[in-house]
């Protein structure tokens, strides 16, 4: 398919008559020229579609249950396996070292080989994987499989995007379909702790890995059928240097920032930050240089699928930071366990899924920027309320902020995706899903890492440390809230009470400095959507790359109509 020239990408959408009549005279998806008489509207998917996106939506739920479970295992493989300190970092975060580092290379595999294809391998690769990790003998097994599990996670949501672009057509089935894609996503953060909890009161450990067994054998078995193949006919091979480059660029610059989030400015993350950054440079130059890519570059000159990836980018920060803070305040300041903050979000979370949805069916009748930029600032709102959350008695405050800022960031969530397929050309459907997912993976990751190191430089800055304690439990009680929490139950007295009290305190000074940053983000948001969306009409008058577009609506109606998207 031919999708808009060069000279095309960057210039302001036009709606003139030779505008539509060349549009429907563009080559579609399958090779075969459009005629100019080829209807107007999209094919509407059938119950065929919808029984498939059902399907596909479990295995999307799957891989956030498994990316937050292990959490709450990891206290039981460390009595039962006994790994080592460095090995129990490695096992909590192998899997999103893996799915990070993989997304670009399988949304492109799906392009040249067939999405259908490699999500169903993804499947049989994840059950299998699953299987190992359940059974697992030893530490550096478990590794392995959740590393293995990382990679079949990679082929699932690049794959499952490209899919939705295909089997929905039509805008607003398209957007109710991303806003249910989307609420299996979300449901798997929000349930992932209390199905954790809950089998792991009830078996052992692995028990938490073959929840996969059903929900890929019910992919497995009714994928073939329900399920379209789809793929770019006039791919090219893929680049296995770009491959390891991308590789190269990614694992080192996300374990720079976990670990940076983590220990703070060591040289082994700096380093590992600047590997990843010259890796990138070189990836970037080579992708510049080949005529088939594994990543197109081209991709970014769509205005308002950039955009859109901007926004999925700084969502993720947000909500990865803020997300952070919140659930160590309610552990460390409140003295939740975390079952019993899992427990707590869940209304919150319950409504941000609610609210998600109704995004899509809102957007039906009002363009996407006015939509996102309004829930930006409503988030930005709810981030206000979090920075009174004071040391004693800031539960409510803190859980009443998280749910205005979940109302507001719900549109953000659903909707991006939505945006970046529906702009996408369909030959380049798995690329551009694996963009959308990548950015997520790396904007959680800044957020964690960046923000983290505000609420911890604050944090350090605040705490009063009492002056009779000894010189490395000073420091200790004075690198993080955890530490002072160590640090008193083995001093105990009234030095502890002091010292739990100024902690309790310099740490929710930490989360509402964080909180005050997020502000600014959300209002930055607002002003993102609505200066890069603006042009984008609502999904009742979007037509979508390599779809006929609707007929021009009479002269009369033409200075309120909506501009097509390029």
């Amino acid at each position: 398919m031919t999708f808009l020239g060069p000279c095309r990408l960057n210039s302001e959408p036009q709606d003139s008559a030779a505008d539509i009549e060349r549009t429907k005279s563009m080559t579609t998806v399958d090779g075969q020229a459009g005629a100019a008489a080829a209807p107007a509207v999209a094919p509407r998917a059938t119950w065929r579609e919808w029984l498939g996106l059902a399907v596909m939506c479990l295995p999307t739920m799957l891989t956030t249950v498994d990316l937050n479970v292990m959490f709450l295992a990891l206290p039981h493989v460390t009595a039962d396996l006994g790994p080592s300190s460095t090995e129990q970092l490695w096992i909590s975060d192998i899997y999103g070292f893996m799915i990070a580092g993989f997304l670009v290379t399988m949304g492109t595999l799906g392009d040249r080989v067939g999405r259908k294809k490699v999500l169903l391998f993804g499947g049989a690769a994840f059950l299998a994987s699953s299987l190992l990790a359940a059974f697992a003998t030893s530490t550096i097994v478990l590794i392995v499989a959740r590393a293995l599990l990382g990679v079949a996670g990679a082929t699932l949501i690049p794959s499952i995007l490209a899919l939705l672009r295909t089997m929905f057509k039509d805008p607003k089935q398209m957007g109710a379909a991303m806003g249910l894609w989307g609420t299996s996503l979300m449901a798997g953060v929000v349930l992932g702790p209390v199905i954790g909890g809950l089998m792991l009161g009830a078996w052992w450990w692995g028990s938490v890995f073959l929840l996969a067994v059903p929900i890929m054998g019910l992919l497995l078995l009714a994928g073939p059928a329900l399920i379209p193949e789809s793929k770019d006919p006039n791919a090219g091979r893929l680049d296995l240097f770009s491959v390891a480059l991308s590789l190269l660029a990614i694992l080192p610059f996300v374990y720079g920032l976990k670990e940076l989030a983590r220990n703070g400015w060591e040289p082994v993350p700096v380093v590992a930050l600047v590997a990843g950054l010259v890796f990138l440079v070189v990836f970037l130059r080579r992708q510049a240089t080949l005529a088939h890519p594994l990543l197109d570059l081209s991709l970014f000159k769509i205005r308002a699928l950039s955009t859109a990836l901007t926004m999925a980018l700084m969502i993720a920060f947000v909500m990865g930071g803020a997300g952070l803070m919140a659930s160590l305040y309610m552990q460390m300041v409140e003295g939740l366990s975390p079952v019993r903050v899992g427990t707590l979000l869940l209304i919150p979370s319950i409504v941000m899924i609610v609210v998600g949805n109704l995004a899509p069916a809102i957007a039906r009748k009002v363009r996407p920027a006015y939509v996102l930029a309004a829930g930006s600032l409503i988030a930005a709102i709810g981030m206000v309320v979090l920075t009174q959350v004071e040391s004693t008695a800031g539960l409510t405050t803190l859980l009443v902020g998280l749910g205005v800022v979940y109302v507001g960031g719900a549109s953000v969530g659903p909707m991006t995706p939505f945006l970046v397929m529906s702009q996408t050309p369909p030959e380049k459907a798995g690329a551009a899903g694996s963009l959308s997912s990548a950015v997520g993976e790396l904007g959680v990751a800044l957020g964690v890492a960046i923000l983290g190191l505000i609420g911890t430089a604050t944090y350090r800055g605040q705490v009063d440390v009492p002056g009779e304690l000894p010189a490395d439990a000073a420091a200790t009680a004075k690198e993080s809230i955890a530490g002072a929490t160590v640090v008193a139950e083995q001093v105990g007295g009234p030095s502890a009470g002091s010292l739990l009290d100024s902690a309790r305190e310099a740490f929710t000074s930490g989360l509402n400095t964080v909180a005050l940053v997020c502000v600014f983000v959300f209002v930055a948001l607002a002003v993102v959507a609505f200066a890069g969306l603006r042009h984008v009409p609502s999904l009742g008058d979007m037509p979508m790359p390599g779809m006929p577009p609707k007929e021009p609506k009479p002269a009369a109606d033409a200075a309120g109509s909506a501009q097509p998207v390029h």
